[in-house]
């Protein structure tokens, strides 16, 4: 791979102490993680500074145009910032992710009776800073090469929202507590796949293959291989489905889509979490598929 630009997204470093009603151990923690990240920036920089690329550092924070005109995204954190990055990116630009902090199962272990010391999962993430050189020299070399994950497209009353979703999207009532109501169907072209569904529930949830092992696998889904171009998509905690339980769940094959009509007055769209939203009302038509431009991402080989 020729490359002669590279783009180093950063995790936000946390400038704030920890509250002081927290158990000392768990504040230990919290300081302890600032302070590995920080060092997985130092060092992943300071790699790059031996290699005969051109690079430059950016907070993630400070991140809000489209990403242009570089050979490859380096992102350091956790799947969260390689999601923020991939919001921003075609289908030209592969991304590497850099798991800054991973979890340390002694460490959960040993604090089990204490508090949760999870730490980053980085699933997407193919390297750490233990070998964020070699991976980086593969990719230089062409050794490694990025796979193409299929992204969600969304549409409401045919016009598509400017960001893909690389997890996945969640339509719901904007208050958690309050019941979604929608009908679906899914479509192939102008033919129908399935009867109308109407539902009154929590939401519906779309995912990713890439996606299928997060919140959809949390709820009762299904994993999906990753390269896999179909969706899934899962009623939340429906009403007495009644005849209707068997289209619940199920998948949406690449060349369909799921066409979804929303009979509340609120609706919200979020789109790999809830930073990234938007809102609809009563009448309005949202249309979700996998014609999304696809991202480049270079995996962990544990995935292929």
């Amino acid at each position: 791979m020729i490359m002669k630009k590279l783009l180093l997204l950063l995790k936000p470093l946390s400038v704030s102490s920890p509250p002081f009603h927290l158990h000392p151990q768990i504040i230990q923690f919290l300081e302890n993680r600032h302070k590995v990240n920080q060092d997985a920036i130092n060092i992943c920089q300071a790699v790059l500074r031996k290699k005969s690329v051109e690079w430059k550092a950016v907070r993630r924070s400070d991140l809000s145009q489209p990403i242009n005109d570089v050979d490859l995204v380096v992102t350091v954190g956790g799947d969260g910032t390689l999601l923020q990055a991939s919001h921003l990116m075609d289908d030209k630009i592969p991304v590497l992710g850099v798991n800054s902090d991973p979890t340390r199962i002694d460490e959960v272990e040993q604090f089990s009776d204490v508090f949760d010391a999870t730490r980053s999962t980085g699933h997407l993430c193919a390297a750490t800073v233990e070998n964020f050189e070699q991976v980086l020299d593969g990719i230089l070399e062409g050794q490694i090469v990025p796979s193409e994950l299929t992204r969600i497209m969304i549409s409401v009353n045919a016009l598509h929202l400017s960001t893909y979703a690389l997890n996945d999207v969640l339509i719901a009532h904007p208050c958690p507590a309050s019941v979604s109501r929608f009908s679906f169907r899914i479509k192939e072209g102008d033919q129908l796949c399935s009867p109308l569904i109407n539902c009154r529930s929590s939401g519906l949830r779309v995912s990713t293959a890439a996606g299928s092992t997060a919140a959809m696998h949390s709820a009762g889904g299904f994993p999906m291989p990753i390269l896999s171009q179909d969706l899934q998509y899962m009623v939340r905690e429906p009403i007495s489905p009644g005849a209707a339980s068997d289209f619940m769940h199920g998948l949406i094959k690449h060349d369909q889509k799921i066409v979804a009509a929303w009979t509340c007055r609120k609706g919200v769209i979020y789109i790999d979490g809830s930073h990234i939203n938007y809102t609809f009302q009563d009448g309005d038509i949202i249309e979700i598929s996998s014609k999304a431009p696809i991202l480049k991402v270079v995996l962990p080989h544990q995935l292929l």
